[in-house]
């Protein structure tokens, strides 16, 4: 079977920064909804239309393509008392920020700082502002489940993954 619209697709893959430094050993295999469901980067998305089991793909990402650019805006300051003393460097963070009465809006934050009185965060994704290689090999190809595409539809809604992986 070949890759197109409403497959489930399983990847073998690897993730590598442009000096080779290992970022994602892949250890447990990508599975992602293909068709434009957003559950993985659109150029890996483009590339693999049409490949089947046991083909692979090679690509280099820039960040605008991958993690998206750093983005300062998503660093905040904040004052160290708002916080629990056992505040640890890489913790992440949860905060609601409402924009209305009607509206609110949770960002992640990782602890980037902590400086005596202040603590800096960092909404940003790990690996934003990285170009990235991307070996992949498909092993697995079918047609999805109706129950999987509506799955996919809703968590779309919520920006949630069809399949957990923990990288």
């Amino acid at each position: 079977m070949i890759i197109a619209k409403n497959c489930l697709v399983t990847l073998d893959y690897t993730v590598f920064d442009t000096e080779n430094n290992l970022l994602d050993s892949g250890a447990t295999p990508l599975v992602y909804l293909h068709g434009g469901y957003i559950d993985i980067f659109e150029k890996l998305e483009k590339a693999l239309e049409g490949k089947s089991v046991g083909d692979s793909i090679h690509m280099h990402l820039a960040p605008k393509d991958a993690f998206g650019e750093y983005r300062n805006d998503l660093v905040i300051v904040e004052e160290r008392s708002q916080f629990e003393d056992d505040l640890e460097f890489g913790q992440q963070i949860e905060m609601v920020f409402s924009e209305n009465e009607d509206e609110e809006i949770m960002m992640v934050y990782t602890v980037s700082d902590i400086q005596k009185d202040k603590v800096i965060l960092d909404a940003n994704h790990p690996l934003s502002g990285l170009s990235i290689i991307f070996d992949g090999t498909v092993i697995g190809v079918r047609e999805a489940t109706s129950e999987e595409i509506e799955k996919r539809l809703y968590h779309n809604q919520e920006e949630e993954p069809l399949v957990e992986h923990e990288s």
